[in-house]
């Protein structure tokens, strides 16, 4: 079955690079994607890490829309867990009126970095009217106040979010589980399953199951991906990539992408009774037409109508040239020369 491709860009930072760089290559990253008939360009939220310059995606998101034409452009995806909702819908509705039809608001339950980053983000929070809040009841806000505001009875009924779009922005969840997918689809917003965080395929299957259950149609999968000129170039690149989960005593998990990480992140929170465990996240690397093999599969199987690739390479023109690769091995007959 065809299927779109989508890219997801954390704007890396190679050694020897900057901040500025990175964006300059984000930039001209998505204009090749666009030329190339990739459907989305997605902006990733980190924070406090310094090989990643993406912490304020909208800002990035607003930049790639005024250089870019068509494409669909977003974030994949802000952390609401630190914002007002009311203020990640007004910003939104004034990208969307900005470009109208070509802004994705992508949404993530992971904190996207460190617990004194998180509580740098959340500083001026009042704690009583947060603590022990269902991520489910600020999604079903934030999309509240994207369309006509909160109901009667809730204490912020009657606060209106503006400016008014020609066409709102379409809304996605990121996440990784059955519970995710229907909570999006519950909402009526799209469901983008992160396969490059959870490959785990007996979950896979019932989180696009549990999707389809409610909308009748299948999420999209995201994962990571990687084309260069032959197979021992493209697995050489991408190397032995590894994450580790950390699992708190208080329930909580997040993804690192060290044991470093993992021991900061504990103690940060102020607990040393911690468990990591190891994981090799899946990569489908080789030529393009290797990995467009390998996505075709996972289309017959899943029925996925879009992948969304996110690229675990840090150099610039190893990107530029997977990108490149990639969509000409998926369509080449559509491509221009």
């Amino acid at each position: 079955m065809s299927y779109s491709l989508s890219l997801l860009d954390k704007s890396l930072i190679p050694e020897g690079a900057d901040a500025a760089q990175a964006f300059q290559h984000t930039v001209s990253l998505a204009q090749s994607a666009e030329r190339l008939g990739y459907r989305r360009y997605w902006l990733a939220e980190h924070h406090g890490n310094r090989n990643y310059a993406g912490s304020a995606p909208e800002v990035l998101a607003a930049h790639v829309l005024a250089k870019t034409s068509r494409i669909r452009v977003g974030t994949g995806g802000v952390m609401l867990q630190h914002y007002s909702p009311f203020k990640v819908a007004e910003a939104f509705r004034v990208l969307a009126s900005l470009a109208p039809g070509r802004v994705d608001l992508g949404i993530g339950k992971a904190p996207g970095g460190l617990p004194l980053t998180s509580k740098a983000l959340q500083w001026l929070h009042d704690p009583a009217k947060t603590k022990g809040e269902d991520f489910g009841v600020r999604l079903s806000e934030l999309d509240a106040f994207l369309h006509e505001g909160i109901a009667s009875g809730h204490a912020l009924a009657g606060a209106v979010a503006t400016p008014n779009p020609p066409q709102l922005p379409q809304r996605v969840l990121l996440g990784g589980s059955p519970e995710s997918a229907v909570l999006a689809a519950r909402l009526g917003w799209q469901f983008a399953y992160a396969g490059h965080f959870n490959g785990d395929p007996v979950n896979l299957a019932r989180s696009i199951e549990a999707y389809r259950a409610e909308t009748g149609r299948a999420p999209l999968l995201a994962l990571f991906a990687f084309a260069a000129e032959t197979h021992e170039k493209a697995a050489e690149l991408v190397g032995a990539l590894r994450s580790f989960r950390v699992h708190l005593p208080t329930g909580q998990s997040v993804n690192l992408p060290s044991l470093e990480a993992a021991a900061e992140f504990a103690r940060q929170a102020g607990v040393s009774d911690y468990r990591t465990e190891e994981r090799r996240p899946h990569v489908i690397a080789g030529t393009g037409e290797e990995v467009r093999d390998a996505l075709d599969a996972l289309s017959e199987q899943y029925g996925i109508e879009e992948f969304v690739i996110d690229i675990p390479v840090a150099g610039f023109a190893e990107r530029h040239a997977s990108v490149e690769l990639l969509a000409r091995a998926h369509e080449p007959a559509a491509l221009p020369a």
